[in-house]
């Protein structure tokens, strides 16, 4: 993978290249970020480089024979360690490890270096498990590194989403890195950096990412995606600077539009006062799951904060798809100085509500209750 893949981050690159040039590679570094701003795309592509034979022009050179291996992400002196699940044939006791499910970690990575841990949970048909790192993954890496390059160079461990680690893991980890192999890089990989161990954070270069600037995410939605202007224009706005979401507006299918149908069909049966239309809106989104049902009323809050803004016709103010543009159209006059209050602190108790586990079907048909008295205040 090169670094003209990562979309943009450019000051990130050239510090990387900086430090390489200068001879002052350190031997453990901290990619941290915001979701779907390129921390694991951008340390990819720093494993890529310090891997390549025959770097040049601030780029491997994605020819070599290492550059060939690592396209299918099977360079052996390129080692992954991210969470895993316990596979459902394995004992009661069994501690699994990266390994156990490296196919399917390629198979991911085949389809780019952009994915979420949702995906990646899909991927190894989790359920309810949750991911971890155990203390045997640790073991696993200390014999790894502890081998001879077989390439002669670098030897690279990429770690992600390494606030997975339990804490025996991690001081595991901690001794790997206050004493490295030699030529040992270690790149770690967090969301949020506030889990790891302080003693593990004080011996990383850390590499704070922003979001992606907004002007990239529209050139690259032109460029590999093939979108036209003004519809990349949109997206990327709306796309908050992550990737992810930027993708995620393409698809017809998108999580966003289910949600924005959501959304009319609630406001439509509350306005009409049609209680049973309410109810039956409750029960659909009773099935989801609670991280869904929460994600759903985060974007309520924003249709809210757009359908205000639309208001003062200054365009931007607002960052909208066309489909929720139109629909917002219509909408935005019922939601005013008198109500938007009341309206964002109603979706946002909703969601620490359903956090907490409460009813879900209670916490629903509260909303659209309160919702057909709020949208009926008059600015």
């Amino acid at each position: 993978m090169k670094f003209d893949e990562v979309i943009g981050q450019e000051d990130a690159k050239q510090r990387l290249l900086r430090l390489v040039d200068e001879g002052r590679v350190p031997h453990a570094m901290l990619f941290t970020g915001p979701q779907g701003c390129g921390k694991m795309a951008l340390a990819m592509a720093f494993a890529s480089y310090l891997l390549c034979a025959h770097p040049h022009d601030g780029d491997s050179c994605g020819e070599c024979p290492q550059c060939t291996m690592l396209r299918k992400w099977a360079h052996p002196d390129l080692h992954f360690t991210f969470p895993v699940i316990k596979p459902k044939s394995s004992s009661a006791d069994s501690k699994p490890v990266s390994d156990d499910f490296i196919r399917e970690w390629r198979e991911m990575l085949a389809g780019g270096p952009y994915f979420t841990l949702e995906q990646w949970l899909d991927e190894m048909h989790a359920e309810s498990q949750q991911a971890i790192m155990t203390v045997k993954e640790a073991d696993e890496l200390t014999h790894k590194l502890s081998l001879r390059s077989s390439q002669g160079g670098y030897k690279v461990s990429i770690i992600w989403m390494a606030e997975r680690m339990r804490e025996e893991t991690a001081n595991k980890l901690l001794k790997l890195i206050e004493e490295p192999p030699s030529q040992t890089v270690f790149l770690l990989v967090s969301e949020n950096p506030a889990a790891l161990l302080e003693t593990i954070r004080s011996r990383t270069q850390r590499f704070d990412m922003r979001r992606i600037d907004t002007d990239q995410v529209e050139r690259a939605l032109v460029e590999r995606r093939g979108i036209d202007a003004e519809a990349a224009r949109r997206i990327a706005r709306i796309s908050e600077g992550n990737w992810l979401n930027a993708v995620g507006a393409l698809d017809a299918e998108s999580e966003s539009r289910a949600f924005l149908d959501d959304f009319i069909s609630m406001t439509r049966m509350s306005f009409m006062r049609n209680v049973s239309g309410m109810m039956q809106w409750t029960a659909n989104v009773t099935k989801y799951g609670r991280e869904k049902q929460r994600r759903m009323l985060t974007y309520f809050n924003r249709m809210v904060r757009e359908s205000f803004m639309y208001n003062f016709h200054i365009p931007d103010l607002t960052y909208m798809t066309v489909e929720e543009e139109n629909f917002v159209k219509r909408f935005a006059p019922f939601v005013n100085e008198l109500n938007v209050v009341e309206l964002s602190e109603l979706m946002e108790k909703a969601c620490f509500d359903i956090g907490r586990n409460a009813n879900a079907k209670m916490v629903f048909f509260d909303v659209s209750l309160q919702v057909t008295v709020l949208l009926r205040r008059k600015g």
